[in-house]
Parts: structure tokens; sequence; C-alpha cells
């Protein structure tokens, strides 16, 4: 029977293009894990440049969704690279070093001298030497997303750590092996204890000297223990290069308005962590001197002092060891 009614057959023919729409290929969304070790919702400023990535990239509206997993819920602190290499996990912030057991060169990335101060810093990520490091990270399976450095400090129980004769026969525990190696070539006795026991180590004198970033120094209360700290100031020794990474794989997965997004929501985060890691150290600063101890800064021949010693133990035994170490570590003092 022939069917009559203009709305019928209107109604037939969206029928017919609902249905082959239908049969075209959906565009799904994509959720990425990023993973990190830090603390989740209590200010931490590594933890806010993941979230202010998640928060971006969904506010873009590009099916793009970022989950963030903090406090190593997900994945072990020392594991977030080796996850990233297996697709556990898609994205990650953490130490670099960490992952020099896999590409010995990252341990340029903490390295005592080579960074001296937050502005020497953000030059220094446009140098060759960040060049290299990314090109070996890139060859490693993934891609620096935002660029990151945390300054350190470093302080003792009974003294103040000026000149490298200052920890001669002190028990020190160190945050990495090319710090050790300085602090051992200057007479100190190393002891390797995680970060979290370092409190109750130095209350109970087995350790009388640490060093780490000047963030952990507030969250750990070492301005409890440590009678006197040296701040990292305009000739800061300590700095650590904590770069929120994703996946090659992961990136492979996205299409080029997700890519565009993630790019810009990562150089968002960038630019905040540039602006607030500096404050980590004032905040430092404010808890050791409210607490009646010592704040010292090393001044220009002090900090000298201290890169001869690195020179002729981190620097040569990174240079020996390593493939391309010598040239890295050039290529770092070449930025003035």
């Amino acid at each position: 029977m022939q069917e009559r009614s203009p709305w019928a057959r209107r109604a037939r023919g969206i029928i017919a293009v609902l249905a082959g729409l239908s049969a075209l290929p959906a565009l799904a969304d994509i959720t990425l894990k990023a993973s990190h070790q830090f603390p989740g919702g209590k200010g931490d400023v590594r933890d806010e440049m993941v979230q202010i990535i998640a928060r971006e990239v969904a506010a873009a509206k590009v099916g793009l969704e970022i989950k963030v997993y903090p406090g190593a819920s997900l994945v072990k602190a020392a594991e977030q690279w080796k996850a990233m290499q297996t697709g556990q996990i898609d994205m990650s912030s953490f130490p670099l070093d960490y992952a020099s057991g896999f590409h010995p060169q990252f341990g340029a990335t903490l390295m005592p001298g080579l960074v001296k101060n937050h502005a020497h810093a953000q030059r220094l990520n446009k140098s060759p030497f960040m060049a290299e490091m990314r090109k070996i990270i890139e060859q490693g399976g993934a891609r620096v997303l935002a660029d990151a450095w945390l300054a350190g400090a470093f302080g003792a129980k009974d003294k103040c750590i000026r000149a490298p004769e200052d920890v001669k026969g002190m028990k020190i525990r160190s945050a990495g092996s090319t710090f050790a190696e300085m602090w051992a070539s200057a007479g100190g006795s190393i002891v390797s204890i995680a970060s979290n026991e370092v409190y109750n180590a130095l209350q109970q004198g087995v350790i009388s000297g640490t060093d780490t970033s000047t963030g952990s120094m507030v969250s750990f209360r070492l301005y409890e223990q440590l009678g006197c700290v040296t701040t990292p100031g305009d000739h800061a020794l300590w700095f650590m290069y904590e770069p929120v990474l994703i996946s090659q794989r992961s990136w492979d997965k996205l299409n080029d308005a997700q890519k565009a997004a993630l790019t810009a929501a990562s150089q968002k985060a960038e630019a905040y962590f540039a602006a607030e890691s500096a404050k980590l150290d004032e905040k430092m600063n404010e808890a050791f001197k409210k607490a009646g101890k010592q704040v010292i800064e090393l001044d220009e021949a002090q900090f000298k002092a201290w890169r001869a010693v690195a020179e002729r133990s981190s620097y040569k035994a990174f240079a020996e060891k390593v493939p391309g170490g010598k040239e890295l570590i050039e290529k770092a003092l070449s930025v003035q």
C-alpha cells in the first residue's frame, strides 16, 4: 500500500539518516591517568601544577579528561618512569633523577652547583643542555609537557654549613648520589635513609645534617631538628628538575585539538610553578626563623669553593661513568 502521509515519509527519512549516523565510528573521549608522589589537596605546588593541567583541559571541552592520582596512590615514587613506559599511567610529575637508573644522563638534573637560582633555571630551560635532556627523554619514550625546577637547602643540628670544611666528620643524609659524592669528598660520612625518616634520624643522632628541597624542609618540620639552614639565595647549590611528562604512546593517541589543549594547559601550569617555587624558599626561611633557628646564604666565594669540591667529585664521576656526561655538564655550565 502506498504511503500517503507526508509526515510519515519525513519520519521514515529521519529514521534512515539516524540509522546511517549510528553506523559511523563514534569519537570516544580519552581519559589519561596522571600519577605523582606528592600530597594531594594540601597546597603542594607540584600537585597543583598537575591539577591545573587537568582543569584547563576539561574546560577546553575537546573530549579529553585527566584523572590525577596524588600521593603515590597508584604508582610508587621511584616507579613513575617505568609505569609510563608500560602503559600503567599516561602522565607523571616526578624528579627526573629518579629515572637515572634507566638513563644515567638524568643525574645531571640534580647536580651540585649547576643551577644557581630560579632566574638561572629559567635560562637553562632554553639552553642546549635542556635541549639534549629533552632529546634523551624522547628517546626513552616520553615528552616534556611542563618544565619545573625546585630549589633545595641543607642544614645541620649544631652548626651552619658555609664552607666545605664545615661538613668534615659530619654524618649527613643526601637526597641523591651526586650530592652524596660532594659531601663525602668534603669529609662527610653519608648515611642512606628515606626522606620520611630524616626527622627521627636527626632527633636520635643517627645523622647531624641533611639536604632536601625547601618544600620538604617545611613539610617534614625539619626546622624542629636543625639548628641552622643554608637557604638557596642567589648562590644555590641544590636544584632539582621535576617536570610533568607524558608517554609518547599516550601523546600519539590524541587528536590535534586535544594536543593543543594539553599544550596550552601545560604552559599555564609551568608559569604557575615558576612563580610559586621561589615562594617555597621564603616559606622555609620564615619557618626556621619563627622556630628561632639560623638562616644563612652562601656568598659567591663560598659557592665557588663548593663547586670546586663538586668538580673533583660529582662532576668527575659523572663525566667518567655516564655516556656524554662531560659534554652535558659543559653545556650546563656554559649558561650564565
